[in-house]
């Protein structure tokens, strides 16, 4: 079940060999900007991009010196001869991996903005088709008053693509690299090489620095996908609650031969919602770690590094397998029209306590003598099995106000949805193409 979700592109984007290779493209974009200035000779270059690294060599090396940039720096060395002692000319190791890093993060950023544009298209083809599919809206869990399905999904797609912008301001704002030394002061370098690798890289250079990126830039990217993952598992929760054997009303997939108990042969549990839930659960703890990384001693310190290699992948990874997940229940999900029907009518009639509330207080009642007389109304409905609206009519204080046909007026659902498709209006949902 889990390689039927799985992502090859996000497990490329944070695998050892695409983190040597950007170190790799970072190291030949500073060599290149030196080369432009005339620090090194141009002749240097070409040799210089044909170095490649030894993992094993490497991991050699690694053992050696415990610092994995001098490791890297040995193993490409010993593939590039002479020429490789223009390789790193003035920089820091922070200087190489933080840049790196920045391009990893907009890698995965471009598959996420992918996996959110696919939910997005899936929430609003499915938010059209049961855009006037009328049933009980709850708040608190009791049934409150009529809405349609397709104003729920409708209601997705927007916050979905609020978290599609959200993504796009953290991607812009981890798009940036750093090439200013040891302390930031570009004591062995010149901000011209900064503004000159990070243009080939296609980086915006950090305006200020000092041994690393800050570390804020980063908070802000996990604590978006924090809030991406918040927001499937708020939508994962709707259908699991939908789901439950007495409200059934939608169902996520049920696969032929698939099985939900070892137990219960019958049972058919909301299982992918409840792993994109408690997936959710985990990403909202790698931005509480992203937000601990902030603070760092001084110019820096390492505190942050050893569990940004757990955060940034892991959250990347998830998030894409939670939106992959989420996007396949949504696609094949199960809507069953008729029991949200059904279930409108368990409450007799109480979904239009309010209309009638509002016609009292139109025919000049108080609205403390109408909230009580309706109340009174509703309660014996709550407690018996007499429809609402037969209490009202049997009611002398209520016909006296209103007769037996304007109350029957007032049961009308459609009264309640007659602005649906203004609100779909609003968000361009209206059968088009909807996604820029």
């Amino acid at each position: 079940m889990i390689e039927r979700y799985s992502r090859p592109a996000m497990k490329k984007v944070w695998s050892d060999g695409n983190k040597f290779d950007k170190w790799l493209e970072v190291e030949i974009a500073v060599c290149e900007a030196w080369a432009q200035l005339g620090v090194i000779p141009r002749q240097a270059i070409p040799k210089i991009k044909m170095a490649h690294v030894d993992f094993k060599r490497m991991d050699e090396i690694l053992r050696e010196t415990h610092h994995d940039v001098t490791a890297f720096l040995g193993a490409i060395a010993e593939s590039v001869g002479e020429e490789s002692r223009y390789v790193h000319l003035g920089m820091t190791s922070s200087d190489v991996m933080d840049t790196a890093l920045s391009l990893q993060l907009i890698e995965a950023s471009d598959i996420l903005a992918e996996d959110i544009k696919e939910l997005i298209s899936a929430l609003g083809g499915m938010a059209i088709k049961y855009k006037h599919v009328p049933m009980t809206g709850r708040t608190h869990g009791v049934h409150a008053e009529p809405i349609t399905f397709g104003l729920k999904l409708a209601l997705w797609f927007a916050e979905m693509n609020r978290n599609r912008q959200r993504l796009q301001e953290a991607k812009r704002v981890i798009a940036v690299g750093k090439i200013s030394g040891a302390v930031g002061t570009y004591a062995t370098l010149t901000p011209q090489i900064e503004e000159k690798a990070c243009a080939k890289l296609g980086l915006a250079p950090a305006p200020i620095s000092n041994q690393v990126l800050q570390r804020d830039r980063h908070a802000q990217f996990v604590t978006t996908l924090a809030i991406i993952a918040s927001s499937l598992e708020k939508f994962a929760t709707e259908i699991r609650s939908l789901q439950k054997t007495e409200v059934r009303e939608v169902e996520e997939p049920f696969s032929p031969g698939q099985t939900g108990s070892s137990a219960m042969p019958h049972k058919r549990n909301p299982e992918l919602c409840e792993r994109v839930s408690g997936l959710a659960r985990l990403v909202r703890g790698y931005a509480v770690a992203s937000m601990e990384n902030i603070t760092l001693w001084h110019e820096r310190d390492i505190s942050h590094s050893s569990t940004e290699r757990v955060i940034l992948p892991d959250a990347c990874l998830v998030l894409d397998y939670s939106l992959t997940v989420f996007t396949s229940v949504m696609k094949d999900l199960l809507v069953y029209p008729k029991q949200m029907k059904k279930n409108m009518g368990i409450t007799r009639g109480l979904l239009f306590s309010q209309r009638v509330l509002l016609a009292l207080i139109d025919k000049g009642m108080s609205r403390h003598d109408a909230y009580k007389l309706v109340q009174r109304n509703a309660m014996k409905t709550w407690q018996g099995s007499e429809k609402f609206i037969n209490l009202l009519k049997a009611d002398t204080e209520v016909v006296a106000v209103l007769s037996p046909e304007e109350l029957e007026a007032l049961f009308d659902i459609q009264y309640y949805l007659r602005y649906v498709d203004d609100i779909f209006e609003r968000l361009g949902l209206t059968g088009k193409q909807w996604i820029e």
